[in-house]
């Protein structure tokens, strides 16, 4: 494992020591300083609020004709999108740190499968005493935490999860893209491990599933040029397109402005 990987070892295992001396003391949540991690509660809210409204605006049942077109033509239309309802909608988090993003999205009343993933078995101690201090001791069946490496662990053992053997509704990172693309570590084709993360997200996420990725290293252009495109190995005639974004508060330097973070949504095409 390369050294900047190891670095993310040593600071879980000293936010699990902070924590166990004072259990507010939750660590790191990453861009806090621009409050992500609620523009991203946020944002799911609205989507699950606009596709009610949708639904209730089309009559006839909540069909439309457009509704019926598209059902028709299924099996070559490439829009299919998946409906997200608190009851059901299923978080796959990639890079989940001290699980907070997901804890926050259970505490605002999405009760779907939840799994937080990490390469860092520190990480998901981290993320499971988090959870438990938040739910009062009761973590079974409320947010789960596993230890697995985005990058080269068999996509079963996230997929056999809860019933997502087709991908999960939704998959996040927020910064793990960012902390992948800053090792130098090539695959055994010589390529960087980072060109080759489209591909490992495109089979976690369900047809018409969503992809939501937040990063302060890369601009929403650059995100586009890493995600958008067709599919490589494994993953067929799948790719992402773009489905939605999050606007931070603008600064100014330069006379340019821009956004410190990006977060862009991506939906599975087929």
């Amino acid at each position: 494992m390369c050294s900047i990987f190891s670095s993310w070892d040593a600071l879980y295992t000293t936010e699990l020591s902070n924590h166990d001396a004072n259990p507010t003391d939750e660590g790191t949540v990453w861009f806090d300083d621009s409050d992500a991690e609620q523009n991203l509660v946020r944002f799911f809210d609205e989507r699950e609020q606009e596709q009610g409204q949708e639904q209730e605006g089309t009559g006839d049942g909540g069909h439309s004709e457009k509704d019926s077109l598209e059902h028709a033509t299924a099996i070559s239309a490439p829009t299919t999108k998946l409906k997200l309802e608190r009851p059901a909608t299923s978080f796959l988090d990639l890079g989940c740190g001290n699980g907070s993003l997901l804890v926050a999205l259970r505490e605002d009343g999405w009760e779907g499968s939840m799994l937080g993933v990490d390469y860092s078995a520190r990480s998901i101690q981290l993320a499971e005493d988090v959870a438990r201090s938040r739910f009062g001791g009761e973590t079974v069946g409320v947010v789960r935490f596993k230890a697995w490496d985005v990058l080269r662990g068999e996509h079963a053992a996230v997929l056999g999860e809860a019933g997502q053997r087709d991908g999960w509704d939704v998959v996040l990172d927020k910064g793990t893209f960012d902390a992948i693309c800053l090792s130098d570590e090539r695959d055994q084709d010589g390529k960087r491990v980072c060109e080759g993360y489209r591909d490992r997200v495109l089979e976690c996420v369900r047809r018409g599933g969503l992809f939501v990725v937040t990063s302060c290293n890369w601009t929403e252009d650059e995100l586009r040029g890493w995600f958008l495109g067709g599919g490589g190995h494994g993953v067929g005639r799948a790719r992402f397109v773009e489905d939605g974004r999050i606007e931070y508060r603008a600064i100014s330097f330069g006379g340019v402005k821009g956004q410190t973070i990006s977060t862009l949504c991506f939906r599975k095409v087929c």
